[in-house]
């Protein structure tokens, strides 16, 4: 099995992923401990080394929180989760690093024709971050970052040879490689001297970034400095409105977009795929399957009641549920909370614009 950080597959087959990759199944008592619908709905699925950093949560004790969104097209449902996810290690007391990737997203999407163009889409994403909740002290931009950071990103660069990054990746393209290396500097420089300094760091990521994450950890190992290893945790996939795929910013058509209007959100969902019967009658009958449905998937990413959720569930498999009414349920769900997010992303919109383009 391959993955790939730069298509829109999805993963389906996670035991395989696990084994094939040497990840580690996500504990229940962490699950548990972790007050958070992502850890209590099973969307955080998988880990490499989180044992330092629980172990920091556990003692009130700081670690680092990273995590970075490239600006290779408009935030969608998925990068809110992956928001959600940092703003709680961030409650819990983190030191916080979130980056806007606008390099890394135009040397590695070839459809960005100018920094300027992926300096557009960074503001317009930072402004749907700083909505969410991000405090701007939280963030930093890769084209506003001083010299020792590219002091770091070159001296990480010694660290890779074209055969590590082939057996890693599958093949050796110049803009994805320059991508890479900005992605492994942006996990470990928190923990340079003229940051954070050495300590536990956490970074979540989907299932198809794993290969960045292994090769962050070979050339942690490599560097002169010292560096704990950083630690991953995985989403499960959150996939596209259409069958097999991810939600991705490329395929629009998969994607609920925080910028879209309510009929956006209204056609999209009416003709999403679910897990409903042919018929209703069979549906009363012998119950939908909510597990494939991806409306339903849709709210247990997000909606915000878990209660609701495991209701609505359970009434699905039991036949009670018809897949119309769970669709005008998210629909009515999604557009409520998308009205009140774009009214902060307007209040939010010049503050991102220079953090983004760096003016005082």
């Amino acid at each position: 099995m391959e993955l790939n950080p730069w298509t829109s597959k999805g993963v389906s087959d996670y035991e395989h992923v696990f084994k094939e990759f040497g990840l580690s199944e996500f504990p229940e008592e962490w699950r548990h401990s972790l007050k958070h619908r992502l850890f209590e709905r099973n969307i955080i699925i998988a880990h490499r080394d989180f044992e330092p950093v629980m172990k920091r949560i556990q003692e009130k004790k700081p670690f680092i929180n990273m995590t970075g969104i490239a600006s290779s097209g408009p935030l969608h449902l998925g990068h809110k989760a992956d928001i959600d996810l940092f703003l709680f290690f961030k409650s819990l007391g983190a030191h916080n690093y979130f980056c806007i990737a606008d390099i890394d997203g135009y040397t590695s999407r070839e459809k960005i024709a100018t920094m300027d163009d992926a300096k557009k889409i960074a503001a317009d994403n930072l402004a749907h971050a700083l909505a969410l909740g991000l405090d701007e002290k939280d963030v930093y931009v890769q084209s506003q970052m001083d010299s020792r950071y590219y002091e770091f990103v070159f001296e990480l660069s010694k660290k890779i040879t074209n055969n590590m990054f082939e057996a890693v990746y599958g093949h050796v393209d110049l803009g994805k490689v320059s991508a890479a290396i900005l992605q492994y500097a942006d996990i470990l420089h928190p923990q340079l001297k003229e940051w954070s300094g050495k300590m536990p760091s956490v970074t979540g990521i989907g299932l198809d970034q794993d290969p960045h994450a292994r090769l962050t950890r070979d050339i942690a190992k490599r560097l002169p400095y010292p560096l704990e290893m950083p630690s991953f945790i995985y989403f499960r996939h959150q996939s596209g409105l259409t069958e097999e795929s991810k939600m991705s910013s490329s395929a629009p058509e998969t994607a609920i977009f925080l910028g879209d209007s309510e009929k956006d959100v209204k056609k999209k969902i009416s003709s999403a795929f679910t897990g409903g019967r042919e018929t209703v009658e069979l549906q009363k009958k012998l119950g939908g399957n909510p597990d494939i449905c991806k409306v339903c998937e849709i709210l247990r990413f997000h909606y915000p009641d878990t209660k609701e959720v495991e209701r609505i569930m359970a009434d699905c498999r039991a036949g009670k549920r018809m897949c119309g009414e769970t669709k005008q349920f998210t629909i009515e769900f999604l557009n409520k909370f998308l009205k009140e997010h774009q009214v902060k992303v307007e209040k939010n919109r010049k503050k991102a614009e220079k953090i983004v383009y760096g003016k005082k």
